[in-house]
């Protein structure tokens, strides 16, 4: 049995997936993190009847109360650093479903891992698709010099790009830098509609509404294009299969690792 820990468990994501652990028969929620609804019953927010699950507003109090294998992380990247180095230091280990932080945040979070002898598991997307999209334009990369990635988000969303851009931007930059044709101390014009150059690709955020989250990276030869895109629905649901496998996962190594693929078999 794993005893799972979730911070954000009261948000879109969170709550979907602490119904389907309750349903699982080897992993246990032991409890949660919310802000807006500390000190109350989680499975009476959720509507369930499972027994009393604790709600905290502060992680190192949380993890001091109940006992955790697996923290799993769904809150915003003003605090899911802070919630991940806690765990860590604490002995428990860590998947992230939170958008925004950076290759030097995770710099930082694989150092304090690995001081704890513990495990983070970074996933900028659980969903199968956008796991397929991933190594799919890894597989192109490595033939294609020439690719761009265009993210797509609601319009409230407040990090730009996405966790599921920014994480794609940094496997595909693992594999090669794309070509620059025109430098930009040659653009005429405005050089901000180029987007912004992350690693070695060009990553262009779009913020409207009638989106969730998209992805589509295009690739580009002489005569022939290349895209490949992933689309999300409203429902949380094809996000919860992944976050459970990756809370299964996590212990399997030391360290960091990033994207749901690198615990999965293909």
């Amino acid at each position: 049995m794993i005893n799972v820990f979730i911070a954000g468990a009261t948000g879109w994501a969170g709550s979907e997936l602490a119904k389907a652990i309750l349903k699982s028969e080897n992993l246990q929620l032991v409890g949660a993190l919310s802000r807006t609804h500390a000190a109350t019953d989680l499975s009476a927010f959720l509507k369930t009847e499972t027994g009393f699950i604790p709600v905290y507003g502060d992680i190192a109090t949380a993890l001091n109360e109940v006992k955790a294998d697996v923290m799993i992380d769904y809150t915003h990247p003003g605090i899911a650093k802070h919630n991940i180095i806690t765990a860590l230091n604490k002995g428990v280990n860590v998947v992230v479903g939170t958008s925004g932080l950076t290759d030097a945040d995770y710099l930082e979070i694989e150092k304090v891992a690995l001081a704890n002898n513990c495990s983070v598991l970074a996933v900028g997307n659980f969903a199968l698709t956008m796991v397929l999209l991933q190594k799919f334009a890894e597989m192109a990369a490595k033939y294609i010099p020439d690719f761009e990635i265009i993210d797509y988000a609601q319009e409230d969303k407040v990090d730009a790009p996405s966790g599921t851009v920014r994480e794609l931007a940094y496997r595909l930059t693992q594999i090669r830098e794309a070509q620059i044709h025109v430098p930009d101390s040659e653009f005429k014009g405005e050089k901000e509609t180029r987007g912004a150059r992350m690693g070695g690709v060009q990553v262009h955020a779009v913020r409207l509404p009638g989106y969730v989250i998209s992805v589509e990276t295009l690739f580009g030869l002489k005569d022939e294009r290349l895209t490949i895109r992933h689309d999300s629905g409203s429902s949380a649901l094809p996000y919860v299969k992944g976050a459970i496998l990756a809370i299964e996962k996590v212990s399997s190594f030391k360290g960091l690792k990033r994207g749901l693929d690198s615990v999965m078999e293909f």
